[in-house]
Parts: structure tokens; sequence; C-alpha cells
């Protein structure tokens, strides 16, 4: 009996292991079969690959270095959508260069989106769903949650300021493109680009003297003035930093208070995305990262107020750095310390230093190392000799507190040879000096010789009396 039942009970498990395994094959056969498999992958007569393909290459190419393909895939997964695509020439020749070396710096990647984003809207409108010229402007909200407007006049269609030259251009079922005259420049955009341009965000400083600080106690002497919000602290960087790696780590940055100005840690955490993003810099933001706590230290100082600018050798630079110079306690620390200017610095600013003054030192966080810098090439050289670097890639990233120019080498103070002075005993030998010796033989003659005459006049008087 008890093996009938166990027999049983067997056949029962094999029958529903069996039963799971059909209906699980079963599941993922019709979840291959489903187009909503979420597999990533668009239809190739999607609208996306309609403008990759079509004649509005500079367009194309603006959205990929924006990285908007996976969010234009998404908006065209949930519905359709309409493009406004500039003609290559508004792109090329007609927009101005330093509006679009704005929007080609990676620090303004979201700049660059939010414009690319005021071209779409994420609903179907063909030509002849214009509205007319009695109904006036029709509003439509972008994919970047703007406005844009639409109307018809004196047979023209626009939206907003710009003249829709090619309607209808591209059809495809998910969406549609219009060519138009020019580019649509969002308002955001345009005050980021001027606010940027008339460098509002960085206030002048009238020069005054340089606060005493006291070195035991590392304070100031005297309290400091109250200033506004945002001006530069009053005690040199050096003081503020954390002791160094071989003493003890960097504090984390406090919860914000009174000298807290600055959120330091989200603009740190901005610029190592903007390099991995730049490409060419995953050692230095790694290190950064994952072998210091120098991004902790930065972040703290920065919310303090101070500016920092980073010199960042790029991968193929960072590749030569031998086992040795890595290996000692502290080194990479030491090494990134050199590379960090306590100062505001563009290019244009480094590059117009070394050519009015020719050979510049900059302070470093390395106290007391400076980093030298001069003109050479038309760009600015760092170091001497062969432990030298060129400004490669300018202004990586800027904005307003930290600077990133990337170079091309790693750069390493300048060991100063100590010369040892032996103080050698020197023999005087003195030799007399023979005018003077016959002075003084003539002197002793005439004074004694003076003597016998007096003594002999004082003998005859005393005779007579």
């Amino acid at each position: 009996m008890d093996r009938r039942i166990y027999g049983g009970s067997a056949v029962i498990h094999l029958f529903l292991f069996f039963s799971v395994l059909i209906f699980s094959a079963a599941s993922a056969l019709s979840k291959n079969q489903s187009p909503s498999s979420g597999s990533g992958q668009i239809n190739s007569n999607s609208v996306l690959v309609a403008l990759l393909d079509s004649r509005y290459t500079e367009l194309a190419e603006l959205v990929e270095k924006a990285l908007l393909l996976q969010t234009l895939e998404d908006a065209v997964g949930r519905h359709n959508i309409t493009i406004f695509a500039p003609r290559n020439e508004a792109l090329e020749r007609d927009l101005d260069p330093e509006f679009k070396r704005f929007l080609l710096e990676p620090g303004n990647l979201k700049s660059l989106q939010t414009l690319l984003m005021f071209h779409i809207i994420p609903n179907r409108v063909g030509s002849n769903q214009w509205p007319s010229e009695e109904s006036g402007r029709v509003k439509h909200h972008t994919l970047g949650n703007d406005q844009v407007r639409l109307s018809n006049g004196q047979g023209k269609k626009m939206v907003d300021l710009a003249e829709i030259i090619r309607p209808d251009d591209l059809t495809r079922p998910d969406g549609l493109i219009h060519g138009i005259e020019r580019l649509l420049i969002p308002r955001s955009v345009q005050e980021d680009f001027n606010r940027r341009r008339s460098l509002q965000s960085i206030s002048a400083v009238l020069p005054e003297g340089a606060p005493e600080v006291d070195p035991r106690t590392n304070r100031l002497k005297k309290p400091a003035a109250p200033v506004p919000a945002g001006s530069p602290p009053a005690l040199p960087i050096q003081s503020a930093m954390a002791p160094g790696p071989s003493l003890a780590p960097a504090p984390a940055p406090g919860p914000g208070g009174k000298q807290h100005h600055f959120d330091g840690e989200a603009q740190v955490k901005d610029f190592i995305h903007t390099l991995l993003h730049y490409g060419g810099y995953n050692e230095m933001a790694d290190i950064l990262v994952n072998l210091t706590s120098l991004a902790t230290e930065m972040g703290r100082l920065v919310s303090e107020g101070y500016v920092l600018t980073v010199l960042a050798p790029n991968d193929e630079a960072m590749a030569k750095l031998t086992t040795d110079q890595l290996s000692e306690p502290g080194a990479p620390e030491q090494i990134v310390y050199y590379h960090i200017i306590p100062e505001y610095q563009t290019e244009e600013s480094m590059y117009n230093s070394v050519r009015r003054f020719g050979k510049v030192k900059f302070d470093t966080l390395r106290f007391p190392h400076k980093v030298a810098a001069k003109e050479a090439d038309g760009s600015v050289k760092f170091g001497d000799g062969e432990k030298s670097a060129y400004l490669f890639d300018p202004d990586i990233y800027t904005d307003g507190r930290i600077s990133v120019q990337g170079i091309d080498g790693v750069l390493f103070p300048q060991e100063e040879e100590v010369v040892e002075s032996v103080k050698k005993p020197v023999k005087k030998i003195v030799q007399p000096r023979r005018g003077t010796l016959l002075f003084l033989l003539h002197l002793i003659f005439y004074v004694c010789s003076s003597n016998c005459v007096l003594s002999i006049d004082f003998l005859r008087v005393a005779k007579f009396r």
C-alpha cells in the first residue's frame, strides 16, 4: 500500500513538472511574438530612422550628441511625434558661432537637450491641421514642457518665428517631419547663453588686504567683516583643506550652514559625469571617485565658496604612469592635488595670461608647489622639459565655480637641486706694509731726539740758578 501511494505521488509530481515547463514555454513564446517585447529596437519605418537618413544631417548629428535617441524612442513608442527640422544651412552658416560653441560644450548638455526637444511636439500635426488666419495662433506643448505657437499668415505656415519651407517633408506611421528655415531657440536657453556671455554669475571683488591668520590656531587674528552670501571665504584654501592623506581622510561635506552657499557635491558629481561623457578621461574620473576621497574634499571646498580649476590628464597620459609612481601611500592624492589650481581659470584667461606675461606660475593644492605655464605653439604649455603637458581639450566643464581643462600629460613638481656650500678654511697671511713701518720708525726717532734736547736745556737752567 505504501508503494502504491509512493508511486502515485511520483506520477503526480512528474505531471505537474511537465505542465509547468509547457506553460513557461508557451508564455515565453507568446512574449517573443508580441510586438511590444521591449527589445529596445525601433521599426525601420519609424520617423526617427527617417530623420537619421534624411537631408537634415546637422539636426540628426545634434540629436546624437545630445544623447536623446533613447528619449525619442520612448516618445515614439507611446504616441506620434511631429519634428520641426531646420535646414542644414541654418545650423552651419546662419547660426552664431559663439552660440553653437556654447551648445556643444559638454557642460551645457542640458541646454542642448532643451533646445532640441523644443523642436518636437508629442502628437501628429500635419499641414492640413494647421490653424487658419482667422483662428490665430494655436499653442502646442513640446517634449521639453515648453510651448510653440503655430500660425498661418499671408499664405505662410509658421512655427513661432520660423517659416515652414517643406511641409510634410517626411511622413511615417509614427510621426512626420516639417522642414523649417531657421533654428527655434527657447527663452531659457537664450537666457543661459546671455548669462554665460556677460559673466553676470561671476561678481567682481574690490582688492583688499589679505587677512592675518594665527598659525597656532589657524584662525583669523581679527574677525572678518560681514560679506554677502557667495563671496570668497576669508581664510586661504590651504587652511580650509583637510589634513593630508597620510594623517586623516577628508571630512564629509557639512549639512549646509552659514558658510555653505553652493551645492558643491552636486557640482563635483556633474563635472565628473561630464568627464565620462566627454570620453578619454575615464582614468581621472576613476581616481577621483574610487581610489581617493578627493571628490568629497572638492565638494566641501566648493560648498564653502572656493573655486577650483582642474588640469585633467587624459587616459593616454595616465597610462604612462609607472607602478612605482602610484604604489607609495597617498601618491594618487598628491598627483591630483598638483593638478588642481585654487583659481577659476578658463582656456581664454590662461592663454591671455601667458601671452601677456610670458611665464606664469599658478598655485596648486599641493602646497607650496606651483605649476608653471607659458605660451607654446598657439596653446598653453604646463611644466618644462619631458614632464610638460599642453592644454589639449579646453573648457571641458565650466560652471563659474569649477573649471576642467584637459591636458595631454601628467605633471610633477620640479625637483630642486640642493647644493651644499662647504666653507673651506682660508689661511690668512699678513704681509707688513713698508710705508707704515718707515713712518713709525721716523716718529720714534723724532720723539727720542726731542726728549734729549729738552733734558739738556733743563740741566743748564738748573745749574745757572
